[in-house]
């Protein structure tokens, strides 16, 4: 179909699988990655946040945290521009890869279908990215709707502080896929060099994140505690 081979299915389904373990083993299993830690960090900010009089410090913190939600939105949209520009020229595009030392012999319709692919990773990039940006912007909403911390219903204010926690961590969840597809999207591209360099590319893009999650030094900063004094 497509002109696809055996291999081609193989390492896509492979890519697929990947994808697809990594996102349920690192938000519905694991409890010690640094995405996790992470949330419940963002909970605890808000508690604090609904005890400071002055909260311009969370103001700062939610504006720097939408702008960069902002720029990898608009990176997207030109990444999808740059693959609608590559899905264009594609005759000119498998006459390149034909002439690489390690490119494999492939089609118009083949390399099409491959950056369509391509395409809707991105695309689904952008509508997290986009989706995180609103849910940043509903978490300062909620951030402005916090009573003040000498209010005298301080039920009230531990539940909208609570509230603007969770959609705090919504928006960060959906910012991290987006995050993950940018990855992914880096290794679909061995794709076009072959089957077998998209299973080593998956693979390799697999492990960094992984690697990043559990045993990199931003997860052992959050872990760290100060070293025992002498009674």
């Amino acid at each position: 179909m497509f002109g696809f081979t055996l291999p081609d299915f193989l390492a896509f389904g492979f890519f697929v699988a990947a994808w697809a373990a990594y996102h349920f083993a690192n938000e519905y299993g694991s409890r010690t990655g640094l995405n996790i830690g992470m949330s419940e960090y963002r909970i605890r900010w808000m508690n604090e946040m609904s005890r400071r009089e002055n909260r311009i410090v969370d103001a700062n913190i939610m504006s720097s945290l939408q702008n960069g939600t902002a720029f990898f939105a608009s990176t997207s949209l030109l990444a999808i521009g740059a693959s609608a520009t590559l899905l264009r020229a594609s005759e000119d595009a498998v006459k390149i890869a034909a002439d690489l030392p390690f490119g494999i012999p492939t089609t118009r319709l083949l390399w099409e279908v491959k950056v369509i692919g391509l395409l809707l990773i991105f695309g689904y990039a952008f509508f997290k990215f986009a989706w995180s940006y609103r849910l940043f912007n509903y978490a300062a909403v909620l951030v402005g709707a916090t009573p003040a911390a000498n209010a005298p219903d301080a039920e009230e204010r531990a539940r909208i502080a609570g509230r603007a926690g969770r959609m705090s961590v919504a928006a960060a969840r959906h910012f991290t896929r987006g995050q993950r597809a940018f990855f992914f999207a880096l290794a679909y591209l061995g794709w076009f060099v072959g089957p077998w360099p998209l299973v080593a590319t998956t693979g390799f893009v697999l492990y960094v994140m992984w690697a990043r999650q559990y045993v990199s030094d931003a997860h052992d900063a959050l872990s760290w505690e100060p070293p025992a004094r002498d009674p």
